[in-house]
């Protein structure tokens, strides 16, 4: 069907123009193409037209056009171009949801350092120099007091307090030093007198490793003593960790 309808318009645009340069033809009459007379003088007569008529073409292309096709193979991606500049910076996002919670941790390694021991008997300094010992304990961590000889020895380096608290001797002059390894840090001292009295003295360390903190009896020419009994305990020295050296 579509052969036909390009068919009949092919025929309709087909069209019969002279060429541009024949001359005009001359008007004649329909008996004059009629063969002359046999043995007459007159020359046959030529055909209607002197010239091939020019056939021109015009083809309308619209009505060729037919229907869309299937799309083609994705050619081969281009070369990449050239790196823009760096945008905005844009808005901040919301805030996420909270997260599930951590396993739990070690427990925090607290060190911890502590003595306090008592004597019950009075005692009179012999000797210039003397270690005085206790008899009674009321806190010993990890026995790091050493009641044979008398000393405090340090496991866990760090800074201590110690405390000494005595009670003097009637007439008699009692004189006490704190002391650290064969240093005196502090002094307990007391003059004689007619009424005896509790004497104390305190004070804060930086040990080391295996340092020793004793308390000694220095002798003058007097006699150096001080008082207790077996009821009460009035002779005592305390000392315990404030903060280890590796906190």
């Amino acid at each position: 069907m579509f052969g036909v309808v390009l068919l009949l318009s092919f025929s309709s645009l087909v069209v019969l123009v002279p060429p541009p340069s024949a001359p005009p033809v001359a008007c004649r009459h329909c008996c004059d193409d009629m063969e002359p007379a046999e043995g007459s003088a007159a020359q046959p007569p030529t055909g209607l037209f002197s010239h091939v008529p020019e056939v021109r073409t015009y083809i309308n292309m619209t009505i060729l056009k037919g229907d869309k096709g299937e799309r083609g193979d994705r050619g081969t991606p281009g070369k990449a171009g050239q790196e823009g500049p760096p945008g905005s910076r844009g808005p901040m996002g919301p805030n996420g949801s909270k997260g599930e919670a951590g396993l739990s941790g070690d427990p925090c390694k607290v060190q911890n350092a502590a003595f306090s021991v008592g004597r019950r008997k009075s005692i009179h300094s012999l000797e210039a120099y003397q270690v005085l010992v206790f008899d009674t304990v009321f806190v010993n961590l990890d026995a790091s007091f050493n009641m044979f000889h008398g000393k405090f020895f340090c496991q866990i380096p760090g800074i201590y307090f110690f405390n000494v608290n005595i009670h003097t001797w009637n007439f008699k002059e009692t004189y006490l030093h704190i002391m650290q390894n064969d240093t005196e840090r502090a002094i307990v001292y007391a003059q004689p007198s007619d009424r005896s009295i509790m004497q104390s003295q305190s004070l804060m360390l930086m040990l080391e490793l295996n340092d020793e903190v004793w308390v000694r009896l220095y002798k003058r020419e007097r006699e150096n003593a001080i008082y207790s009994d077996d009821v009460d305990v009035y002779i005592t020295f305390n000392g315990y960790l404030i903060k280890a050296k590796s906190e």
